[in-house]
Formats: structure tokens, C-alpha cells, sequence
């Protein structure tokens, strides 16, 4: 089951649509009860109860039919049905028909009854699984005489209880009948018009009473478009009440300043660069709080955006906080910030847990006066010790790796400071202006200018020996390997090699030769610190792991990720794995040892050789897994909707989002007249008081 966010309702503007479903002639309290276990209260919700599928039984040509494909077919009965009895009351019964120029085989499980309505002559028609390499079709409806045009195409609604299809359709062709005319528009005319839309009246009703799949399509086109757009509308509401009540700080950065250092940084910002930088320094100038999502994937060059931001603002004569999840992280990110902002007098400090006595005292002393202009570190920034002298920004990487609470607490250190968060795990799109709607989202999309592309092999696991044979000639160069395992021992259930296994075989194959170093969940932080220290210094030429080294770590001499039972992983932790090579001058290589039994684990081998770009795989994990296993089942922030599929209405979702934005923006959407039923909706989702509008 998805993760709710907020269960979405179609709105039923008209309050006769809110009248109890036993206005309904012909539903009495007892159904009542049973349409309430299905939420069904309201007419309304009667009304809006759309059908989950579709039962297509137009006539079609087998010659255009695919195997394994549902079908109905109009055939003239060819010799006398033949009925056979097998185990305890089982039985089949099959009939050849002639189809077109196909003489085929009809077959009905447990039907002995059909065999007496069923004449060498007659045509007939009949619905089932096309098995198209031994012509027969496995049957589960079948009728006598012409093929009925009304049943061409018929909705399949869930049901409850005592509850089936064929009622439900009656009791919404009778709500339809008594209360259809009362359906009104929501959407404002210039919209309908510009997307050829159809009404709300004549959309429910095709919705449940359609002609064919073209019209539907047209129905669930028009709900597809209005659940987004509703559900932006309230998203972006949101945002800007949230940005217009709470004040932020206008950051008056030094432009020159801020140019010589951009000028003097080692290497050119890439376009994609730029364009995040200037839409950070347009949030950080204005009188709102940042509220920003960075994305970028492995190697894209955040941290170099995020030195840009915390020389801006100390320009300006703020603080600058970055929290990582990690100690050995927060080291790295010191090295390199230290490197990038003292030579232009920015004073940089690190703190984290490990810091102790009298340089801890003296770091929060200096941060407390305004010495320090930026500070690193891990959750140790959010003790209340630490105090800042004028915090103006904070930025947290790989954010998700911290509570939302701690989050808040780093934001308390200051007045209101601008907020911005970094990710190098690339969210789709789709997921990231929905999950993420009341942020800004900002994508660095392109990689530095020579950077190498990292090789990525699929192995099968008989292979192994040649796998660790290329690993070694690439040790003997002076080179340093990763080896990921999904499990940390033996497991009885799973049959996929376990990292504490896989170090030892590997310590007996190397032997004498390399050190061979073990990291897993099970340890201490501390203990992973001195692990990952011994790696990232080269005492450890292969560090088997499990997946606990994917974030941030950098070994620029590891040119070598072999991952154990690939298949295991979906397609975004694997690209977080793979990027922890590629980071030196050395060409770097993945290998993905794995013999996936299913369709999808082998669609994944083959989509991880093909491609390193970070946001086209993390759009196609979303295609294999969908929105709920892509964020995991306990991860809040997924809206459901009724009708609308937000992977495969990805442009819709765009579309909308847009729309929502200028009208949002605009004054008519607050006060004008044919806005109403908008701002009708966004009061009854509880978005907004009544008081903000109008």
C-alpha cells in the first residue's frame, strides 16, 4: 500500500452532492452501511467512485492479437462441444469455433451447464486468454447470438463485502439519473478551453458510462488534469502564505567580491553551476526564507555551490552552518571547503563528536564572538552549546538522512537564516514537484568538463574468477576496490553472498598480497571511522562493505565497485554505489556480478550498463518499482489519487504544477469571481483559512 499524504477527494462544490447516498432512490440504510465500508456517504462520493479498470469486449482480429493478451471473439460453432470430468468436481469443456479464416479452440473450466446452450451452427461469443501458440482461447464468458454493442466496453469497479460490480453500477446509473444535472464546473472556462477538456458533467458520466476506450481516455484525461491541478493549487498555496508569514533575511551578498572568488575557483563552474547559483543568490537577496532543494548527482559539483553560498553570506556579514550525516563526511567537506574559502578569508571550523576539550571550548567560543564564518560538522552542530553570532544560512546534505527535527533545531541557531538542501540521491522529477511542491527544487544536470564515464560491466557470477583477476591487475597498478554485499552474514532465507563470507574468501585470495579491509551496519560509528580512515589512506587496498559506504564518501584512488547479487538492489542505490569510483583522474569500472531470475532484475542489469546519468535512472526505478517502494513503505509525502498515475501522467503533472504557479501568483486567483470554486476547494482541503481569501 502507498504511504498517504493526503487522501485526495474530488470536490463536490454543490452542497446538494453532500447529501447523504440514501437520497438516492432505491438505496435503503442497510446498503448504506455497506457502501460506507467502500467510503461512500455522500451522493458525491457515490458519484466519484471511479472504476479501477475497464472490460474491453470489442471484436478483434487474432491476427492482431498478442499471446498471453484478453480478448473477445465472434465465432461460429464448428463440431459438438466435448465435456470431460477429471479429480473431484472438475471438469472441461471445449468446442472448436471458427474465427475469421482461424479455426480455433474454445476451453470452459467448471461450466458444465454451457455445454446444453451450445449448437454445431450457431455463433457465438466469447471472452478469455488468447494462447496464440496453440490457437485456443481459455474462456470465463461467453454469449449466444449477435455480439450485445452495449457490452463493448464496461467499467470494473473494487467492491466490498456483499457488494459486486453489477450493483454498484446500478446504484451509480441511479444517482447519475437523480442527481446528475447538479454537477457544476470548477474549472475556470479559459483552461477547459485551452487544453480541449471536457466538462465535469460529461467526464463523470463517460467516466462510468463510457462508448469505447477513446472517450474514456478523453474522461480520465479531463480528472487526471484536475486532481493535479488541485492538488498544486493547494501546494503552492501553501508555499506562499508559509513564505509570505515567515520573514527571512535579505542577504546583501558583495557582488564584486563574490565574483573574484567564482573567478579564482580551480576550474570553471559548468552551465547547470550557474544556473543553481544564481537561483540560490536570487532566494538569498530576497526578503523570504530560502526554502530549496539542491540535486545533483555523484560528482556534479554541489559542494562547489555550496562554497559559493557560504562566501556570499559571510559577505554579508552572516554565519554559515553545513550539517553531514557522517564524521568522515564532515572531514572531507571541511578539507575541501577549508581550502576553497580561506585564501579569501573565510574562516572555516569543523565539530563534530570527536572534537574534544579545549579545542571544542575554543571553537564554540569564536563561533559565539563571529571568528568562525562557517561552520562543518555533523549533529554535534545541533547541541545547545553551539551558539552563532549571526547565523544567516544552513545547509544540510544528503537531508533525508536527518530527522525533521533536527533539521528545525539547526534552523533555530539563527533569526529566520535561509535554508538549503543538498542531495546527490537524483529524485525523479515527477516525485520531486510533488513530495517536494512547497520547495524550491534546484538540478545540477551536467557534469564537470573531463571527467571520465564510468565503465560499468553485468557479470554472471561463474565469471567470478576473471571478475577478480581484472581487480587485481588493477591493485597491481596502485589502485584501490570497493566489494558490496547485500547481507552482512549467512542467511537460511536469502541466498546472496554476505560480506562477513566474501571478506574472508577474498583474504584467502589475496593473501600475502593486498589487505583486505570489512565494514558493515553492526559496527560502531567509531569503528567505521577507522575502517574508512585506513581505506581512504591506502593502509586497506579492498574494503568489502555493505551498503553503509554509499553516501559521500571520497577515495579518489578506488577505481574498482564490485557489487555481490546486483540484483537485490534497485536501480537508485546501485548508482549511489557506483559513484563511489570515478572520483580520481584514473579510469574507474563498476561490475555488477548477478543472475537475476526475473524480468525486472534483468531490465535493471541491462539499464545500469547503459546509461551513468543519474536522473534517467532514477525515472526508470520509478517505471520497475513505482512511488511508494522508490521512497520506501515508512516514507511520508506521496498524495493518492483517484485517477491520475504520477509516473505516467508525468506531463500532466507538469502541466498543472505550472498553471498553479501563475495563478497562485496572480491577484484575480485571490479575489476574482471565476476563481471561486478553486479557492471553494482549497477551503475545504483545509489549505487555507477562509480569511486569506478573498
Amino acid at each position: 500500500m502507498r504511504p498517504k499524504f493526503s487522501v485526495y477527494r474530488l470536490i463536490n462544490v454543490n452542497d446538494i452532492l453532500k447529501q447523504s447516498v440514501t437520497d438516492v432512490k432505491g438505496i435503503g440504510d442497510e446498503m448504506a452501511e455497506t457502501l460506507a465500508d467502500m467510503s461512500i456517504r455522500s451522493v458525491g462520493d457515490l458519484l466519484e467512485y471511479f472504476p479501477y479498470r475497464y472490460e474491453d469486449y470489442r471484436l478483434k482480429d487474432l491476427a492482431e492479437v498478442k499471446h498471453d493478451e484478453k480478448v473477445t471473439v465472434e465465432g461460429k460453432v464448428h463440431s459438438e462441444p466435448s465435456l470431460v470430468y477429471y479429480g473431484r468436481k472438475k471438469n472441461r469443456l471445449t468446442v472448436r469455433l471458427l474465427v475469421g479464416r482461424y479455426l480455433i479452440i474454445a476451453t470452459f473450466f467448471n461450466q458444465p451447464y454451457l455445454k446444453q446452450k451450445i449448437s454445431v451452427g450457431e455463433t457465438i461469443t466469447v471472452t478469455g486468454k488468447w494462447d496464440q501458440h496453440r490457437q485456443t482461447i481459455t474462456a470465463n464468458q461467453m454469449s449466444s447470438g449477435e455480439h450485445a454493442k452495449s457490452q463493448d466496453f464496461e467499467p470494473v469497479y473494487a467492491v466490498k463485502g456483499k457488494m459486486t460490480v453489477k450493483t454498484i453500477r446500478r446504484l451509480i446509473k441511479l444517482g447519475f439519473s437523480q442527481f446528475g444535472h447538479e454537477i457544476e464546473e470548477i474549472l475556470p472556462a479559459e483552461l477547459l478551453q485551452k487544453y480541449k477538456l471536457l466538462s465535469r458533467r460529461d467526464a463523470l458520466r463517460i467516466m462510468h458510462f463510457p462508448s469505447g476506450a477513446d472517450e474514456m481516455k478523453q474522461a480520465r484525461r479531463r480528472f487526471v488534469y484536475e486532481e493535479f491541478l488541485l492538488f498544486q493549487l493547494k501546494m503552492q498555496s501553501l508555499r506562499k502564505i508559509e513564505r509570505e508569514q515567515t520573514p527571512g533575511i535579505e542577504v546583501s551578498y558583495q557582488l564584486d567580491k563574490l565574483k573574484g572568488f567564482i573567478s579564482g575557483l580551480p576550474f570553471p563552474l559548468t552551465g547547470a553551476q550557474k544556473r543553481v547559483v544564481n537561483e540560490i543568490l536570487g532566494d538569498m537577496k530576497s526578503p523570504y526564507r530560502m526554502n530549496r532543494l539542491l540535486q545533483g548527482d555523484v560528482g556534479s559539483g554541489k559542494t562547489v555551490v555550496a562554497a559559493i553560498a557560504l562566501f556570499a553570506v559571510k559577505t554579508a556579514g552572516y554565519q554559515g552552518a553545513l550539517m553531514v550525516p557522517t564524521e568522515i563526511l564532515a572531514e572531507q567537506h571541511s578539507l575541501s571547503l577549508t581550502q576553497l574559502l580561506e585564501p579569501f578569508g573565510v574562516k572555516t571550523a569543523l565539530l563534530t563528536s570527536s572534537v574534544k576539550g579545549k579545542r571544542r571550548r575554543q571553537i564554540l567560543e569564536l563561533l559565539k564572538q563571529g571568528e568562525i564564518h562557517v561552520l562543518i560538522g555533523t549533529h554535534a552542530l545541533i547541541q545547545d552549546e553551539v551558539d552563532f553570532d549571526n547565523l544567516g544560512l544552513v545547509i544540510t546534505d544528503e537531508q533525508h538522512r536527518f530527522g525533521v527535527e533536527q533539521r528545525r533545531v539547526l534552523r533555530e541557531k539563527g533569526e529566520s537564516p535561509d535554508v538549503l538542501f543538498m542531495t546527490a540521491t537524483p529524485i525523479p522529477r515527477t516525485l520531486a514537484i510533488t513530495v517536494f511542491g512547497e520547495m524550491d527544487v534546484s538540478v545540477i544536470d551536467e557534469m564537470p568538463a573531463g571527467r571520465k564515464t564510468i565503465e560499468t560491466y553485468w557479470a554472471k557470477h561463474e565469471m567470478l574468477d576473471r571478475v577478480l583477476s581484472f581487480m587485481e591487475k588493477e591493485l597491481s597498478k596502485g589502485r584501490q576496490a570497493y566489494v558490496i554485499c547485500p547481507l552482512i552474514e549467512e542467511s537460511d532465507k536469502l541466498d546472496v553472498q554476505n560480506a562477513i563470507d566474501v571478506h574472508s574468501s577474498l583474504s584467502v585470495y589475496f593473501q600475502n598480497r593486498y589487505k583486505i579491509g570489512l565494514m558493515h551496519g553492526r559496527l560502531h560509528s567509531e569503528e567505521k571511522d577507522q575502517v574508512m580512515k585506513a581505506f581512504s589512506e591506502n593502509e586497506v587496498q579492498v574494503l568489502v562493505s555493505t551498503t553503509v559506504v554509499e553516501v559521500g564518501v571520497n577515495v579518489p584512488n578506488a577505481t574498482v565497485m564490485l557489487i555481490y547479487d546486483a540484483e537485490r538492489f534497485g536501480l537508485a542505490q546501485l548508482h549511489q554505489l557506483r559513484g563511489r569510483v570515478g572520483r580520481g583522474s584514473d579510469q574507474s569500472y563498476c561490475i555488477l556480478l548477478a543472475d537475476p531470475k526475473s524480468e525486472v532484475g534483468k531490465e535493471r542489469m541491462k539499464i545500469m550498463s547503459e546509461t551513468n546519468d543519474g536522473f534517467v535512472l532514477s525515472e526508470k526505478d520509478l517505471e520497475l518499482r513505482g512511488p511508494g517502494d522508490f521512497f520506501g513503505k515508512k516514507q511520508s509525502g506521496l498524495p493518492e489519487f483517484k485517477v491520475a498515475d504520477m509516473v505516467h501522467d508525468y506531463r500532466a503533472l507538469e502541466t498543472a504544477r505550472n498553471d498553479a504557479s501563475l495563478l497562485v501568483q496572480s491577484a484575480a486567483f485571490w479575489q476574482g469571481e471565476k476563481y471561486r470554486s478553486l479557492r471553494d476547494y482549497l477551503r475545504e482541503t483545509g489549505a487555507l483559512a477562509s480569511e486569506k481569501l478573498d
